[in-house]
């Protein structure tokens, strides 16, 4: 049996894996790392609450078999780019290192469609450059998923995101954008499970398709 570990286990996709990690017989421990608690007893769950701007006080702390990277957050949250590069980006790259770096061997993250480190777009190449450096790290193995928007319920009020999904689902119907079919989180996290368990060396990375495809 394995040993998951998991940032990002408040959010969407994160809270969905911590669920679907706890009822899977295949890992007998899930080790969360998050500024705050989830909030969940259960004898498989370690948690470690931790400042991310900290490093140096978790990073011997992060050891276990995959590592499943799900933390992120919006431009609206924070703020400004600034504190969501250092979220999406410079957190989970850290975080990646240290794991590296104490022979965890797999690396699972979700990204986003179309990340391209050149794109002219903020928060493309904010997750292309992530992919990009993180396929430089020594893991055994690597699998990127790349969703498109996710759907599912967010404890935050989102009206906008509400309604440009709906929005989106009546494009897809016409077979129109679906580059950027919405996709639930908890398909995403099945598969960021499922492919934990791939064996190949190089570096996998799915599209919103293949995702599907899984």
């Amino acid at each position: 049996m394995k040993t998951a570990i998991i940032i990002g286990a408040t959010g969407l996709t994160g809270s969905q894996l911590v669920d679907l990690l706890l009822h899977d017989n295949r890992f007998n421990k899930i080790i969360v790392f998050g500024r705050r608690s989830i909030g969940i007893n259960n004898p498989k769950l370690e948690e470690h609450i931790i400042d991310f701007d900290q490093p140096a006080h978790w990073r011997d702390l992060v050891k276990g078999d995959v590592l499943f990277s799900a933390l992120g957050t919006t431009l609206k949250a924070v703020g400004s780019q600034d504190a969501q590069y250092r979220i999406d980006y410079t957190y989970q790259y850290q975080f990646a290192e240290a794991a590296a770096s104490n022979q965890v061997s797999t690396y699972v993250l979700v990204s986003s469609a179309g990340a391209n480190p050149s794109s002219l777009g903020f928060y493309i190449r904010m997750k292309g450059e992530l992919e990009r450096d993180i396929k430089k790290l020594p893991f055994k193995h690597i699998q990127i998923i790349q969703p498109g928007p996710l759907d599912g319920d967010r404890k935050e009020d989102r009206k906008v995101e509400r309604f440009s999904l709906k929005v989106l689902k009546f494009f897809n119907k016409l077979g129109i954008l679906n580059k950027y079919k919405p996709i639930h989180v908890r398909i995403v996290a099945q598969k960021m499970i499922a492919v934990s368990f791939s064996t190949a060396t190089e570096p996998q990375t799915y599209t919103l398709q293949q995702v599907f495809e899984l």
